[in-house]
């Protein structure tokens, strides 16, 4: 199972980047769990400084962008 994190404090484009990887997860008919991580100490503890990031299985994949759902893909696909 994929282990997804949105690290982000609730702005509309952490929520875009939820929808994408949700999106993306689905699309590959992958088994995940999708946490939305809003506490400024937890995002910082993963050396995170500019959001909105994914997190896949506790490693950063993107932060300070959205990516679109096609490249959620290929990261989820890795």
């Amino acid at each position: 199972m994929k282990k997804i994190e949105i690290l982000g404090t609730g702005c509309p484009k952490c929520l875009k980047l939820a929808d994408n990887a949700r999106g993306a997860a689905e699309a590959l008919k992958l088994q995940y769990e999708l946490r939305k991580v809003t506490d400024i100490q937890e995002i910082m503890s993963f050396g995170v400084m500019m959001t909105p990031a994914l997190v896949v299985d506790g490693i950063v994949k993107a932060a300070g962008k959205v990516p679109s759902v096609e490249d959620i893909k290929k990261i989820l696909a890795e």
